[in-house]
């Protein structure tokens, strides 16, 4: 049984700073991908980030480039994302996701297992 359970969303001030992290449990992640998507209120939930859980392959939907890193520490089974320069349109709850392959890794149908979510709100 794949777990996903996200922890570090709060409120933050415009300008701001936060890291989100996704620990995960159940199996063995060597071949996964791990992602971020977000879903603010009234729109559909869309991607923020994914890595490659063996290796140092990132990908990046353009608005949050050169303001969000995500990474992961193997020994902890945990996935970060480091959000600097928030604004008030990165307010959603923000949820970890996990699939098999490299193959459309910026695509929500594509996940097979989810976090439960973290409310992230940036005020100005």
């Amino acid at each position: 049984q794949v777990q996903l359970v996200e922890s570090g969303g709060g409120l933050v001030q415009a300008g701001g700073s936060l890291r989100l992290s996704c620990a995960a449990s159940g199996r063995t992640f060597s071949d996964y991908y791990m992602g971020w998507f977000r879903q603010a209120p009234g729109k559909e939930r869309e991607f923020v980030a994914a890595i490659r859980w063996s290796g140092d392959r990132t990908y990046y939907v353009d608005s949050v480039k050169g303001r969000f890193t995500i990474s992961r520490d193997n020994a902890k089974s945990t996935v970060y994302l480091q959000m600097i320069s928030l604004k008030p349109e990165d307010t959603a709850v923000y949820y970890c996701a996990a699939k098999v392959g490299p193959f459309r890794v910026t695509v929500t149908t594509q996940y097979d297992y989810w976090g439960q979510g973290t409310q992230v709100t940036v005020s100005s």
